[in-house]
């Protein structure tokens, strides 16, 4: 079968002390019919994010002039993923807090035909040294997204998810500030098949979150009210669109 082209894709704004590892770290070899690139979206960095990644082995690299925001990041990674003809993207946080070494997990619900739209879950997995504060905003956000989807959803802000063609081409992100929320209520109400995979969470260790509590309440949730409000269009999801037979495949080049 022709070969599944996965575009690994990382929003960085001045991630100079974990991006070149997060980029080594990722599997580019578990399977025979998969290829793997790397792009980074450098959103207005001012350190050396870009020179370490590309030394670090980035295949793309994205540039916005000034710090738009997470979500445009976001935005943009799903864009140029499908510009540069991805059967498959995932996108990960590049401050190190997850694992790349899970893409393989992460993809096999895709390719066993069993979802659209993959994201880590570290409610399901491990949380290691995540405050208190964070915690209890997860939970929260997460059981506001599961009363409007009326779906269970365990981890609704991972930084970790994978996204089918058809999902790529669909998902819109309706503020530039962070997607999270947006992004899930988004592809889920147009009929994409989620689904969550535990993973190994740990708290970074180097940098720091841009991210502000008062911000982030005061952008997200007018978002969230915006994005329920407006009407979607159900999509014909193609539910073996990346379907590989073999999942011992996956077990035999997993790395």
């Amino acid at each position: 079968m022709n070969k599944q082209k996965v575009i690994v894709f990382m929003p960085a704004h001045n991630e100079e002390e974990s991006i070149g590892d997060v980029i080594r770290r990722v599997p580019r070899s578990f399977h025979p019919s998969v290829e793997v690139e790397v792009l980074v979206i450098n959103d207005g960095s001012t350190d050396r994010t870009v020179e370490l990644a590309q030394e670090a082995g980035a295949d793309h690299i994205v540039t916005f002039d000034h710090n738009r925001g997470l979500g445009a990041a976001v935005r943009e990674g799903l864009k140029v993923s499908v510009e540069l003809g991805a059967h498959i993207s995932v996108m990960i946080d590049a401050d190190g807090e997850y694992p790349p070494e899970q893409i393989p997990d992460l993809l096999q619900p895709l390719f066993k035909g069993e979802a659209d739209y993959t994201m880590g879950s570290r409610f399901l997995g491990t949380i290691n040294g995540m405050k208190l504060h964070r915690r209890l905003g997860n939970y929260c956000f997460t059981a506001l997204q599961s009363l409007l989807l009326r779906k269970w959803i365990y981890d609704g802000q991972s930084g970790m998810r994978a996204f089918s063609k058809q999902a790529m081409e669909h998902a819109e992100i309706i503020h530039d500030y962070n997607y999270a929320q947006v992004l899930t209520l988004n592809l889920v109400r147009k009929g994409f098949r989620v689904k969550e995979i535990p993973i190994l969470y740990h708290v970074r260790t180097t940098g720091r979150s841009f991210i502000k509590f008062k911000s982030y309440m005061s952008s997200v949730l007018p978002a969230i009210l915006k994005e329920m409000r407006k009407p979607v269009r159900k999509v014909y999801v193609e539910e073996q669109a990346h379907f590989i037979p073999s999942e011992e495949g996956m077990n035999q080049y997993a790395k």
